[in-house]
C-alpha cells in the first residue's frame, strides 16, 4: 500500500516571488531500501519551507505504508523520523517550487565582520567540528589568504583557491572523508570542495556554514552524469549569509535548500540506527516551463504524481 502526504499550504510560509521575476522547478528524490528486520531512520531531503523559494506544492509518499513524523532540528532543518519495514520499502519526495531567475547574489565591497561584533547564532559556525577540522587549517590559511581584503573578497579567493587546486572526480570520496584529507589528496566531489573551503573560512574567523540541496542545470550545459544533490556553503558577511560555490565557483540560478549545519553529518540525507541496503536513489532537480495563462498548475501536479508510477534507477 502506497500513502501520499500532499500539501499545498507551505508556500504561506515561503518568501513571495514576482511572478514575472521567477521560474518554477520540479524537485524531488527517490530511495528504495532493503533489510532483513525493521530499521528506524532519519532523513532529511524536504526542501526548506521557510528557503528563498516559493513551494507551491509537495509530497511525501511511501510505499508500504509507514507512520512519519516530521520535526524541525537545532539548524532548522526538516527532518523526517520513521521506521522502514523489513523488505523493500520506498520513500519518495516531490515538489514544486518557484525560484528567483536571478543567479547567487555577489557584492565585492560586504565586509568581514570582526569576532566580537558577531550574532551569538554565528559563532557556533567559527568552531571545528567532525569533518572541518578548522582547527588544523589555522597556519595554511592564513598563509593563503590573509593578505587578502577583509571583505568578500577573502571568501572568493579561498573559492578561487579550492577551485583550483582540488580536482573534481566522481566516485573519488567517501562519507569518512574529512576536510584535511581533502586538503592533503587534493581530490574530491561537491561535498568536499564545500568542506575545505568552509574550514579555510573558519580558520579564518569567518562563520560559514555547510549546505545542501537540490540544483538544478539552468543556463549551463548539464554534465553528463546523473542528477544528483548538491553540496556548497554559505558564510557570514556585513549582515547576512550568502551562498558561495567551490566547485562551480561561478554564480549559479536555482539553488533550492535541504539543510544547513557545521558540516556533513549535521546534514546526513539518511541516518539509519541498524543495517539496510540502499538498492536505488533517484534525484530531479528541473526547470518547469511557465505557459501563459496557466502558472500556477500545482493541482495538475498532484493529480498526475496520483497516478504515476514508481520512478526508480538501479544503483
Amino acid at each position: 500500500m502506497r500513502c501520499v502526504v500532499a500539501s499545498t499550504q507551505s508556500a504561506g510560509h515561503n518568501n513571495v516571488i514576482d511572478p514575472s521575476e521567477r521560474t518554477r522547478m520540479r524537485v524531488g528524490c527517490e530511495f528504495e531500501y532493503e533489510s532483513d528486520s525493521p530499521v528506524p531512520m532519519l532523513m532529511l531531503v524536504r526542501a526548506q519551507p521557510d528557503g528563498e523559494h516559493q513551494t507551491l506544492y509537495e509530497s511525501r509518499w511511501t510505499e508500504p505504508r509507514v507512520p512519519v513524523r516530521e520535526y524541525v532540528d537545532v539548524f532548522g532543518n526538516y527532518c523526517w523520523r520513521f521506521v522502514a519495514p523489513s523488505g523493500r520499502f520506498r520513500i519518495r519526495y516531490d515538489a514544486l517550487v518557484a525560484i528567483s531567475r536571478e543567479p547567487d547574489l555577489v557584492v565585492p565591497d560586504a565586509p568581514l565582520v570582526a569576532v566580537e561584533d558577531l550574532p551569538d547564532s554565528t559563532l557556533v559556525f567559527t568552531l571545528a567540528s567532525r569533518y572541518i577540522q578548522s582547527d588544523l587549517l589555522v597556519a595554511r590559511a592564513w598563509e593563503l589568504f590573509g593578505s587578502t581584503p577583509p571583505t568578500w573578497a577573502r571568501v572568493q579567493a579561498v573559492c578561487d583557491w579550492v577551485h583550483a587546486n582540488i580536482a573534481y572526480e566522481t566516485g573519488s570520496s567517501d562519507p569518512t572523508i574529512t576536510a584535511m584529507d581533502v586538503f592533503e589528496r587534493r581530490v574530491g566531489v561537491c561535498r568536499d570542495f564545500a568542506l575545505l573551503a568552509t574550514g579555510f573560512c573558519r580558520a579564518l574567523n569567518i562563520p560559514a556554514r555547510y549546505t545542501f540541496g537540490y540544483f538544478p542545470d539552468i543556463a549551463v550545459e548539464p554534465p553528463d552524469v546523473p542528477m544528483d544533490f548538491h553540496a556548497w556553503f554559505e558564510a557570514y558577511l556585513g549582515d547576512r549569509w550568502y551562498s558561495f560555490d567551490a566547485r562551480h565557483n561561478v554564480p549559479r540560478i536555482g539553488r533550492v535548500v535541504i539543510g544547513r549545519g557545521r558540516d556533513a553529518v549535521d546534514t546526513a540525507l539518511c541516518t539509519q540506527y541498524g543495517s539496510s541496503r540502499l538498492n536505488a536513489m533517484t534525484v530531479w532537480s528541473d526547470e518547469v516551463p511557465i505557459v501563459p495563462g496557466r502558472d500556477d498548475d500545482a493541482d495538475e501536479l498532484e493529480a498526475a504524481e496520483a497516478e504515476a508510477p514508481w520512478r526508480s534507477s538501479v544503483a
